[in-house]
Formats: C-alpha cells, structure tokens, sequence
C-alpha cells in the first residue's frame, strides 16, 4: 500500500517588510498587511506604565495590587534614558513629546520616592 503524501503551502508572515519599507520611506507593496498596535509610541507608554507599577503609583494590572520596587523602577527609566540617547535624532515629534514629558515625570516620582523611604 502506497500512501499519498501532500503537501499544504506554508503561509507565513511577511508584513514586518512592509513595515520596515515603511519606516526607511519606500513605497509601499500592494500586499495587504495588518497594522500592528506596537510602535516606538506605544513602547515607551508601556516603560512608562511599568515604571508607575514599580513605584507603586498605579496597581498591577492582574492583580490590582499595589507594590514598591525600586530597583526595577530606577532600571526602567535607566533603559528610557538609554533610548533617548541611541534615537536622539531619529524620533517623531509624537516620540519626541513622550520622551520629554514621560522622562522628567518618572525621574521626580522616583526621587520622590526615594526620598520618603
């Protein structure tokens, strides 16, 4: 007895080169893509957010509890200010306003914080 093998088309994902066209100014390809809700934007909202975890400003989103973690807080506006300095000329104004208003803000809780302890 022979069996039949066949073989189903792999599908696979390429809508991260329509992106990346993007972001270097090509034009667009006619492929359809799906927008992704991540961007440079949203990343840096997200370090922003994780940061008030830490200092305990906003409660944990699954358990709705509140904590203190300094040292995780100081590391994550460590890495904000590392990606201030490596995109510093590559940045929307969009990006650019975040940075400098999430900055300063999460710097001053954090001294705040530090301070009371």
């Amino acid at each position: 007895m022979d069996k039949e093998v066949r073989f189903t088309q792999k599908k696979v994902d390429e809508s991260w080169k329509n992106e990346v066209s993007r972001e270097k100014g090509e034009p667009k390809k006619s492929e359809p893509t799906s927008k992704s809700s991540l961007n440079f934007s949203t990343f840096l909202t997200s370090l922003g957010y994780q940061t008030l975890m830490h200092l305990g400003e906003v409660p944990h989103p699954e358990t709705q509890e509140r904590y203190v973690d300094l040292q995780a807080a100081k590391e994550t506006i460590d890495i904000l200010i590392l990606l201030e300095e490596k995109t510093r000329g590559n940045r929307t104004e969009e990006e650019e306003k975040i940075l400098k208003t999430l900055l300063p803000d999460l710097q001053m809780k954090f001294v705040e914080k530090t301070s009371h302890s």
